[in-house]
């Protein structure tokens, strides 16, 4: 991967990002994404931003030899502080488990005033954004389920709009699932929901040999609600 051809996951991510955009890429590692962007013409302006050292000289050597310092300014800070109010227009965060991302754009949320889309890439837990999204008015109006190197991640765009739009009626399900990929169900959404339900079904037999405790009781009623969930939508999809 370079900033000619980006991987699976970042090539997905790119594709939602509107053109002429002026975007902040947060947690940009070696600023591939935001490279890829600029030299493709989609994007204005970019904020490649970094929290840790390493990551930051990388991205910016890759910036310098590129000759796009003009264009992409790369900034070392945590979160959505690299960015100043009313800078970028569109926000993508790649490559984090679900709950961090949503504690960077909760922590931020003053910068996003001037932001109308933002696209999403959890490695893990992608309800914690969907709920996200939920609470703060933000309409999740795209999904994709995609596999690399044997990992799936899901890719969550999301715009100012009615936040439970996208739910109609089943708001459990669509938020633990994704109601735009259960309603698609592709062969990589079964594959990780059926490998979920293997190991939740695993989980909740351990729990059936440990001692009954509060605890334990509630945890075996989450797995049975989540197993069930799945089973309702994989069957849904079979009839």
């Amino acid at each position: 991967m370079n900033t000619d051809k980006l991987s699976v996951r970042l090539a997905t991510v790119a594709k939602y990002v509107p053109k002429g955009a002026r975007m902040a890429d947060i947690g940009s590692d070696h600023a591939y994404l935001p490279c890829y962007l600029v030299k493709n013409a989609e994007i204005r302006f970019a904020v490649a931003g970094e929290v840790a050292a390493g990551p930051y000289q990388s991205a910016e050597r890759n910036v310098l030899s590129e000759g796009l310092s003009e264009i992409i300014s790369v900034r070392l800070g945590d979160g959505l502080d690299v960015i100043q109010s009313g800078e970028v227009d569109c926000v993508t965060i790649a490559g984090m488990g679900g709950a961090l991302i949503t504690n960077i754009l909760e922590r931020g949320k003053d910068k996003l005033g001037s932001v109308n889309r933002l696209i999403l890439q959890p490695n893990i837990s992608a309800i914690s954004i969907r709920k996200w999204f939920l609470d703060n008015n933000w309409e999740l109006t795209s999904e994709e389920i995609i596999e690399e190197d044997g990992k799936i991640y899901e890719v969550l765009v999301g715009e100012k709009g009615v936040p439970d739009r996208s739910y109609k009626s089943d708001l459990e399900t669509g938020l633990l699932l994704g109601p735009f990929l259960v309603k698609k169900q592709d062969e990589i959404f079964i594959k990780k929901w059926t490998a979920e339900k293997i190991n939740w079904q695993r989980i909740y037999a351990a729990l059936e040999g440990a001692a009954e405790t509060v605890e334990t009781i509630e945890k075996k009623q989450e797995i049975s609600e989540k197993i069930k969930l799945v089973e309702e939508a994989l069957k849904n999809e079979e009839s």
